[in-house]
């Protein structure tokens, strides 16, 4: 005779996953997510009406960027960018995030050489935009400062790989960690990342063998940008992958959508209505 299903353990199992879809994410969750082999989304937020929208999608982790530098202030590179600007930003995120872990980009000039300047800043961010962690570029050079952030209590996600903020010492965007000698440090840097108590690590385009291979030996999550398939999680700039900035077209970026011709007609659309009187109609006056 065939038994009958279990009503009762169906909704205690349809509960559960209800509840751990819309629980917070944080820095501890990411950690049980790599260890079960559950993929992290990773999306930048500027703004509190994107985070808001990404936020309800589901997405796991909101980067607040220094690429704002570019998309949002028009800048070459993310140097520019300040850390009175970047706690604007986050705040604004903050506002409109409910679900994902925000994690705000420490900028340049801001924690590089100095750890009590690195600790000062690490703790700006925090009061004042209420993130719930920061991130920081390189590996053993800037150990000191994310030991002193670490002892503060502060989250740190490390980035290391290609590191935006030292491009004018590489002079170039291509692919890093392709000879062994700079692989060899990669690695290195990432297994003292995870030692000395980083959360999880942002690795931007090197080759996918090497960002696998270091996955599989650290215990926090690593996360991708230009490193192929095999790391715990992947991260895009929002303006990138939803075709609003139409100028950056590497080769790791999926276009999810062209939101830059859907505005542009819409706002032709608008122009012409207005031009020609048939905007506002009788229906949107008062």
């Amino acid at each position: 005779m065939q038994s009958k299903p279990n009503r009762a353990l169906g909704a205690i199992i349809m509960s559960t996953n209800t509840i751990d879809n819309t629980r917070k994410v944080t820095t501890r969750r990411l950690i049980e997510m790599k260890q079960r082999g559950e993929k992290i989304s990773m999306l930048t937020a500027y703004d509190f009406s994107s985070a808001k929208i990404l936020d309800e999608a589901g997405i796991d982790v909101l980067l607040v960027g220094d690429s704002a530098s570019n998309v949002m202030a028009g800048n070459m590179t993310t140097l520019p960018i300040t850390l009175d600007q970047m706690i604007y930003h986050a705040k604004s995120v903050i506002k409109g995030t409910k679900r994902a872990l925000v994690v705000c980009d420490m900028p340049f000039g801001t924690y590089q050489g100095n750890p009590m300047e690195a600790l000062a800043s690490a703790i700006r961010i925090m009061k004042e935009s209420h993130a719930e962690a920061v991130k920081m570029e390189g590996g053993a050079e800037i150990r000191e400062s994310i030991e002193r952030i670490l002892s503060a209590g502060i989250p740190v996600m490390g980035h290391l790989g290609l590191t935006p903020q030292s491009i004018n010492k590489f002079g170039t965007y291509n692919v890093r960690a392709k000879e062994e000698e700079e692989a060899n440090k990669l690695i290195e840097d990432a297994k003292l990342l995870d030692e000395i108590g980083c959360f999880g690590i942002v690795i931007e385009k090197v080759p996918a063998e090497l960002a696998a291979r270091v996955a599989k030996e650290v215990s926090i999550p690593i996360i991708g940008i230009g490193a192929g398939g095999g790391v715990d999680g992947q991260v895009l700039v929002m303006h990138d992958m939803l075709g609003i900035n139409q100028g950056f077209s590497p080769r790791f970026l999926r276009r999810y959508a062209n939101l830059a011709d859907v505005m542009t007609d819409a706002v032709q659309n608008y122009i012409a209505d207005v031009k020609s009187g048939d905007f506002p109609s009788e229906k949107e006056s008062y």
